[in-house]
């Protein structure tokens, strides 16, 4: 059997300054008959969050990249082109969309904003630590 791949969604900086999306497959490999596992990635913390109904962000850039996995709720990831991408209950994302170094925060430019979307309060888990 072929080994199967996961393909995630990641935000990141791209060369022009602008948040952006893209597609990376994650190799899983056989551990047992019935179970195929990726590579251990490394991790430095966890954090949970609850955002209430109506919760909504202004633009900014992620201080620390972290995997997001939305565990009750949906999430709503807004760019400055105008497009939303959604996440329910189980999606998860790669959120590395950091400040240029060397760069100022430009509010026209940099970053991406998030809301909470529907009628239930938005319960996510952020697990910090670079892109496998």
């Amino acid at each position: 059997m072929t080994a199967p791949e996961i393909v995630l969604p990641v935000l990141f900086t791209d060369e022009d300054g602008r948040a952006r999306w893209r597609e990376q497959a994650v190799s899983l490999r056989a551990d047992s008959p019935q179970v195929w596992l990726s590579a251990l990635a490394a991790a430095s913390g966890v954090q949970w969050r609850e955002s209430p109904v109506g919760f909504a962000s202004g633009f900014h850039c992620t201080t620390q990249p972290q995997w997001l996995v939305v565990l009750q709720g949906v999430m709503e990831i807004g760019l400055r082109d105008g497009s939303w991408r959604r996440f329910g209950p189980g999606e998860c994302f790669y959120s590395g969309d950091t400040l240029p170094p060397g760069a100022a925060f430009d509010e026209t430019l940099h970053g991406h904003r998030s809301r909470q979307s529907g009628s239930e309060p938005l319960r996510t888990l952020f697990v910090r630590g670079p892109l496998a």
